[in-house]
């Protein structure tokens, strides 16, 4: 990101870079589970990945810092509808008892990508260029489309495009849109551009989290044009599928938590070059896979799921707690033993909390309940990095002025957000020459760091409690659904493969 910025001179423009891609990904999500009911699952899954190859492209050939924002934009529109429909797909093929192996399976493939991905794009950023990091989606969009266009065949009920359209809630969705965009514009300015107690803080996240009760409202009201709410109130009305939404959205939250501030320890403490840190962050992005597959089988084999969500969130507290411990003299060991237990946490969890809040719901709510999970799942994504991102500025602020007391325009240069920037390599060895001051900085981002890790420990306390709220449901063991696979068009491959 720092070599995009210096190439478009960004500015303070740099945080939609990536905040564009979160607020549509997050945003149009509910959307795509309550189209593809109406337009169906194929459909909207081959307009997705177009949509993300557009915007791929778009962004790759950006010769400005506007244009790479409205390719992210794009990018993700494409992203959400692929996370939401590849769930929903899957809900579709297998049953409820048997979907959590599947979806350890999906993570695995995610997990894979999400590690590599920092060593792949921090070699393309030095050794060629960035734009190549959007241009190598494409031909990966193109393979995909190669294999959904001949072989995703899902049935749908087919209607007039008239009537289809005429099903869409466009006045829901037009409302949660509005407000996440808001609460968006204001955990990206608040202690930035806007400290958190000013009004142009204060009125777009307000408004926002008014906008979502107004959102919830309507889809249960009479005003709303539509029989078909984006977001059911129905799936809200047990405690089971309550909870579960409610870990969810802390799962997510932790996830993100670890996943954006532990690189800020190996790059300013540790002193790693972003490659590096994308190594470093390995034990994370890997480990979790095989805990992501046990969770999975074992929930399939016991039908059981709260074991999981207490162990997940068990492992997460202490992980939590031990990153509290981390300073400049943790060894590689240390470090990578407590990313170990945090992953096994967040692995556990990610294929076990769709299943439980899908128990206790009908067939006929999957598509929405999916939508309305990966949404959270979004919405606990944005809060699990602003929230942190709050807690580190604001103890930074707090530190500066007696721990680097005779240096303003240091102090100048780390406050109300610039820490989080300079938290670089290249910043730390320029202080090198004054190793006094360089060993105040180091404290005062360790000590910023840990409190940090207090509060997400408070967050993984509270996802132990919450999941005292699930109940155990026996999950279905046979598959009851009209958007199964089109056994006719499945027999046409077939015998065209004979």
């Amino acid at each position: 990101l720092p070599t995009i910025v210096r190439d478009l001179n960004s500015g303070d423009s740099y945080v939609w870079i990536s905040n564009a891609y979160m607020l549509t990904m997050a945003a149009f999500q509910p959307l795509y589970g309550q189209t593809a009911n109406i337009f169906g699952r194929r459909s909207l899954t081959i307009l997705s990945v177009v949509l993300f190859a557009i915007g791929s492209a778009v962004a790759g050939a950006a010769k400005n810092t506007g244009a790479l924002i409205a390719g992210r934009t794009i990018q993700g529109l494409g992203g959400g509808g692929i996370n939401v429909l590849i769930d929903i797909i899957v809900c579709d093929l297998v049953p409820l008892r048997q979907r959590p192996k599947y979806m350890g399976i999906i993570f695995s493939l995610f997990a894979v990508c999400i590690s590599l991905g920092p060593v792949i794009d921090g070699l393309m950023t030095q050794r060629v260029t960035w734009r190549w990091i959007f241009y190598l989606n494409l031909p990966i969009c193109g393979a995909a489309l190669l294999l959904l266009i001949p072989f995703l065949h899902v049935n749908y009920k087919k209607d007039s495009i008239r009537n289809m359209f005429r099903r869409v809630d466009l006045l829901g969705n037009a409302l949660l849109i509005a407000s996440v965009v808001a609460i968006l514009l204001a955990l990206t300015w608040g202690g930035i551009k806007h400290p958190w107690a000013s009004w142009r803080t204060l009125l777009p996240l307000i408004l926002g989290i008014l906008g979502l009760a107004g959102f919830l409202a309507l889809e249960s009201s009479t005003l709303l044009p539509t029989d078909e709410p984006t977001m059911p109130l129905r799936l809200f009305a047990n405690r089971t599928s309550l909870g579960s939404f409610g870990l969810t959205f802390i799962h997510a939250m932790l996830t993100y938590w670890i996943t954006y501030f532990l690189p800020v320890y190996f790059q300013s403490v540790k002193e790693a070059s972003p490659i590096r840190s994308g190594v470093d962050l390995l034990p994370t992005a890997v480990s979790g896979i095989p805990f992501a597959i046990l969770a999975g089988s074992g929930l399939s084999l016991l039908n059981r799921y709260r074991p999981f969500h207490f162990a997940g969130f068990a492992l997460l507290i202490l992980s939590s707690g031990l990153f509290t411990l981390l300073d400049a003299d943790s060894s590689t060991a240390t470090w990578a033993g407590f990313q170990i237990l945090g992953a096994a946490g967040v692995g556990a969890l990610q294929t076990t909390t769709l299943p439980a809040l899908q128990a206790p719901l009908a067939e006929a709510d999957v598509a929405v309940a999916t939508a309305t999970w990966a949404f959270l799942r979004s919405l606990g994504g944005i809060w699990g990095v602003a929230i942190p991102a709050a807690v580190f500025n604001s103890q930074i602020n707090n530190l500066i002025p007696s721990r680097l007391r005779g240096d303003p325009s240091l102090q100048a240069r780390l406050a109300n957000g610039g820490a989080y920037e300079l938290a670089t390599k290249e910043f730390m060895t320029s202080l090198n020459d004054s190793p006094r001051v360089k060993t105040a900085v180091v404290g005062v981002y360790v000590d910023s760091l840990r409190i940090v890790w207090y509060v997400g420990l408070a967050f993984a306390i509270l996802g132990f409690l919450v999941a005292f709220v699930v109940k155990e449901v026996p999950m279905r063991e046979h598959l009851e659904t009209e958007f199964g696979l089109d056994k006719e068009k499945k027999r046409e491959i077939e015998e065209g493969s004979d």
